[in-house]
């Protein structure tokens, strides 16, 4: 069972980012976090204002200080539109811009300082934290809300086991254990839902981001299977998406298109969450793989896959308006064929793997290392993220690659830094 804790009220702060990274992107509003009673035995002190904390990045002096051994990465996550994305790290978080790529703020803390999970929200001042590695800044079993306006912590959530993840909507906080999920309002923190899960180590939940009501959706309580939550209609629908365990699973923005993976890894299976119903299926490949990370493009014409076998994959999604409960505008010119195998014209005779739906685009990578992926604001591109051989001897990798969405075949690699350096590579 969650307790909670919330301290004095807060003024959500839409900007922040600086006004340069707002251009393009529309500010958000957000609910005032309200006091409420503690109902933990011991709630923690509002902490100091500055007392761990450094301030963001500043014009550097002219002396050079000694190089700082690097951070060690413990998370990574894009924000709800994708534009930017956090680090935590055992010294504290850091957040980036997409395009231009850019660290644009970091908390570094003197003591301690493991950031287990870094949720943002869209791009304001409010984040969730939870602490992690070997030496967490906070318990890894609470979950506090933080306020960069006013550098402290402004509510939390204690659960009795560690949390998982994280997910935030404008309106509601999703706390992730390993068995339970937990739906809180995000006004007052009060507890709406609590969900019962199958085995959930990775934390595994998805969010819908629209405008429109709340779509959830975790692990059920068998293998293979997947729970969606529809708040609005009050409907739950269980979807038996594969034979194995559930690898990964990502929702389109709107909530009415899941992908998921198994822990085989080969196929990857696109449901529409209203009727259950089973819309596509795309194959990454013959052999067994862990999938890290599915996207959906924000026109939900293209789904990303990433996976310890080092290759990035894009699928050509043939979603129309003619699924129930999916609303499509798309022209026939809009929907690519996936490429099939050359033997799919004999499907049916021949192991389902030769008619199979292939990628039209892919990017290679360092195989068995973890990356996650993400759509780019610009046309056709791709962003990746994760650590590889060509961080030289520390630090995380940013690809930002273009597809064509014509011919397919090799993405195009436009960018690449390396980021989580020392501070005097910087």
């Amino acid at each position: 069972m969650a307790t909670l804790s919330a301290y004095p009220s807060a003024n959500p702060n839409p900007n922040f980012l600086s006004p340069t990274d707002q251009t393009n992107h529309n500010q958000e509003s957000l609910p005032q976090v309200q006091p409420h009673p503690s109902t933990d035995p011991e709630p923690n002190p509002t902490p100091n204002a500055n007392s761990n904390f450094h301030t963001p990045l500043s014009t550097p002096s002219d002396a050079v200080p000694p190089a700082a051994p690097p951070p060690s990465l413990l998370h990574l996550s894009f924000n709800q539109d994708q534009g930017c994305f956090a680090a935590g790290t055992d010294h504290g978080f850091r957040i980036y811009n997409c395009d231009p790529f850019r660290e644009i703020f970091r908390r570094d803390f003197d003591r301690g300082g493991g950031i287990g999970v870094v949720e943002m929200l869209f791009r304001c001042n409010i984040l969730a934290l939870v602490g992690g590695g070997s030496d967490p800044q906070y318990p890894p079993n609470k979950v506090m809300i933080w306020d960069d306006h006013q550098s402290r912590c402004i509510g939390e959530l204690s659960s009795r086991s560690e949390v998982r993840s994280v997910r935030l909507r404008r309106d509601r906080i999703v706390v992730v254990l390993e068995q339970k999920i937990f739906v809180h309002n995000f006004a007052d923190l009060k507890l709406l839902h609590q969900i019962d899960t199958i085995a959930n180590p990775k934390g595994l939940c998805a969010v819908s981001q629209g405008a429109g009501s709340l779509v959830l959706v975790c692990p059920g309580l068998q293998k293979g299977q997947v729970r969606v939550e529809h708040y609005a209609s009050k409907r739950t629908k269980f979807i038996m998406a594969h034979d194995s365990r559930i690898a990964c699973f990502v929702l389109s923005q709107d909530g009415q298109l899941l992908a998921t993976s198994s822990s085989k890894g080969t196929l990857v299976r696109i449901f529409n969450t209203v009727d259950g119903s089973l819309l596509q299926e795309v194959r990454r490949g013959a052999d067994r793989a862990e999938i890290y990370s599915l996207a959906f493009s924000s026109n939900a014409q293209w789904l990303a896959v990433s996976s310890d076998k080092g290759t990035v994959h894009v699928f050509s999604l043939k979603i129309n308006a003619g699924s129930p409960g999916i609303d499509r505008s798309r022209s026939a010119s809009d929907i690519v064929t996936s490429p099939h195998s050359s033997l799919s014209f004999i499907r049916g005779v021949l192991p389902k793997y030769f008619s199979s739906e292939w990628s039209v685009a892919q990017f290679r990578l360092v195989e068995g290392s973890q990356y996650i992926v993400a759509f780019g604001h610009r046309k056709n591109t791709v962003v990746i993220l994760g650590i590889d051989g060509r961080a030289v001897g520390y630090g995380c990798s940013f690809y930002r690659c273009q597809f064509d969405p014509v011919n397919g075949g090799e993405m195009t690699q436009l960018e690449y830094h390396n980021f989580l350096k020392p501070e005097a590579a910087f």
